[in-house]
This record gives structure tokens, C-alpha cells and sequence, in this order.
């Protein structure tokens, strides 16, 4: 075990970042996890891929990698495989995997970046599915009592983008892994965004989970910049739900404004939609920048710091806000 002190975290945030921890380590077993929180801080950070983070400023703290590994087969019936992952394997390497043996129901979440334990913290979710549609529970570490404790899918309470780490446990877990439910059989859900268009572009004669991973794939590399050549932590926005009678009502001057029905008499308008109507779509400041295909993408160009970036963000809500009456939400974690 060996802690680097003053180490620089900008490889370690998909945004590229140039911020200082005070401490960081890596941990690839519970033993070292143990070992390591026993010197631990009052801020502590675990970090994954750093995929949906926006550093601000320096950490003054101590940051733990999460490389913990291993992907089984646990237990399954005539329905459902149920497969129990470390939270330190890649996101779409996993869904790689699942393909590749013939598990269905995770395809439509391919090339999300991040790694497996952050996944229920923010219920990822793209193209008509979640993680919670997949999700059988999870196993984390109690900081505090230092003991395990495993949650159930009530126990989550995931919403949209939501779940009970995000608030209620904030800081106080470490995911250890997760263990996903998924179909034996075909569980395709092809009718969400431009899925089914992509099939038809593909020459997709005969329908199966590698056909639409590949079109979700090919969907979001079109759209979202690749972080490896330009600093983003993807969608930086939540798409709102708003009451239906809002809805009704900004239709009367924008009559073209798109929505997906939500429960509870209410509307989810997506909010690349909302930003590009304000005129954001392309801006650039030095290198700061909204994405010229996906407003809902803010990017650094090369050298922006987290600050210019978190700037722009409030620019963006305090537009939409007033042109709109409807408040974005920030779906980075901002640090």
C-alpha cells in the first residue's frame, strides 16, 4: 500500500481537469479498501472512471481508485442469469461480455462510460432502459460501522438518475459490487430515439442484442464527443419533468417543443432540446465550450479549468430559466 501525495487527477476525470489531490491510492482488493480507509480523512473520495465528475478545485483530501475486478456467473433459473461484478470493471466492457454469452436486456446501455459501481449510484439509463430494469443488488461498505451491508432494488430507491447514494448515503459506501438480473431470452426494446432507424441504415435483417448494441453504439458516437479527444462528462444536464400545464403552455409559443409522457400527469423534455433553443449549441469561450452536435454536452477544448465549466453551466440554467420557466439540473457530480 502506498500513498501518492500531491498527485494530479486530470487522467482521472473524463472532463481532463487539471486538479491536485492531497492523497491518493488505489485499492484492487477489500483488504487494501480496509487497510486504506483506516487512514482516511474527513474528505474522501472514491473514484471510478471519473466519467461524470467535474473537479472545481484542489482535493483536499485523500482519493481512492477503485480497481476492483471479476465478473460471475452467481446463480440462474429458466428466466434469468444473475451476474455478480466488481465495481471496478469498465462499464461496456461488461455489456461486451453479457452480449458475448448471450444475456440480453443490458444492449441498450452500451458505450456508457464510468465504471460497474458507479452505475446505481446514478441509475444510468439511455435509450429506453436503466439500470434499475436490470438490477438484483448490490453489496457496499459501511464506513462508519465498518461491515457490508447489501441492498435490494427497493432499498435503492433509483430514480430518474437518482438513487439512495446520491443523497441519503452520500460519501458514507463503497459500492463493492453489483449483481445484475438478466433475460435468457429476447428482451428487445428497440423503440426508444433512433434506434429502429439505425437498424434500418444498418441492414439489420434479423434482430438481436449485439444488432442493437451496435446501433446504440453507433448512435452515440456520432453525437458525443469521444473524451479521449475532447474533455466532457457526457450529458451534463437531467432532462426536467414538468407539469403537463406547463407543458400545454410553453406549446402555445413553441408549438414544436418535443416531450415524452412521464407519470404523475407530467412531461419529460429533453434538455439538449431547451439549450439549443436558447442558443447555446456551438458556443465556445477559450476552451470552454458547448458540443456542436449535442448542446447537452459541455466540453473543455483543452486547457479549461472546472470552474469556466461549472460558469457555463449556470449561464445555461439561468437562460433556460428565463426563457423557459423550467430549472436544469446538473447530472455531474460537481466536486
Amino acid at each position: 500500500m502506498q500513498f501518492q501525495q500531491n498527485f494530479s487527477l486530470k487522467s482521472y476525470n473524463t472532463f481532463g481537469i487539471s486538479v491536485i489531490a492531497k492523497a491518493f491510492a488505489t485499492f484492487s482488493t477489500f483488504e487494501e479498501l480496509q487497510e486504506l480507509l483506516e487512514y482516511s480523512t474527513n474528505q474522501l473520495l472514491i473514484l471510478g472512471g471519473g466519467s461524470n465528475i467535474l473537479f472545481t478545485k484542489n482535493f483536499e483530501g485523500l482519493v481512492l481508485k477503485n480497481e476492483l475486478k471479476g465478473i460471475e456467473c452467481i446463480k440462474e433459473d429458466e428466466d434469468f442469469v444473475y451476474i455478480k461484478v466488481a465495481a471496478g470493471e469498465i462499464w461496456h466492457q461488461f455489456v461486451l461480455h453479457c452480449i458475448e454469452k448471450g444475456y440480453n436486456g443490458i444492449e441498450n446501455l452500451s458505450l456508457i462510460p464510468g465504471c460497474v459501481g458507479a452505475s446505481p449510484i446514478q441509475n444510468i439509463g439511455a435509450y429506453g432502459v436503466e439500470l434499475k430494469d436490470i438490477f438484483y443488488e448490490l453489496e457496499a461498505y459501511y464506513i462508519k460501522d465498518k461491515t457490508i451491508k447489501k441492498f435490494s432494488l427497493a432499498e435503492c430507491s433509483f430514480g430518474y438518475r437518482e438513487s439512495v447514494f446520491k443523497e441519503k448515503y452520500k460519501n458514507q459506501f463503497v459500492i463493492l459490487n453489483v449483481t445484475f438480473r438478466l433475460y435468457k431470452k429476447p428482451n428487445y426494446k428497440i423503440s426508444y430515439g433512433a434506434i429502429e432507424q439505425e437498424l434500418i441504415n444498418m441492414n439489420v435483417t434479423t434482430l438481436s442484442a449485439k444488432a442493437i448494441s451496435d446501433a446504440v453504439i453507433h448512435i452515440r458516437s456520432s453525437k458525443l464527443p469521444n473524451p479521449k479527444e475532447i474533455g466532457n462528462a457526457g450529458s451534463f444536464f437531467k432532462n426536467p419533468i414538468i407539469a403537463s400545464s406547463l407543458y400545454e403552455a410553453i406549446k402555445k409559443t413553441y408549438p414544436n417543443m418535443p416531450a415524452y409522457n412521464d407519470m404523475n400527469d407530467c412531461k419529460k423534455i429533453p434538455a439538449a432540446w431547451l439549450i439549443e433553443h436558447c442558443g447555446w449549441k456551438g458556443y465556445r469561450k477559450n476552451d470552454v465550450g458547448c458540443h456542436s452536435k449535442q448542446p447537452l454536452v459541455l466540453v473543455n477544448y483543452g486547457n479549461a479549468t472546472g470552474k469556466e465549466i461549472f460558469e457555463l453551466s449556470e449561464e445555461i440554467i439561468a437562460d433556460v430559466k428565463n426563457k423557459f420557466e423550467i430549472t436544469l439540473q446538473r447530472e455531474v457530480n460537481v466536486i
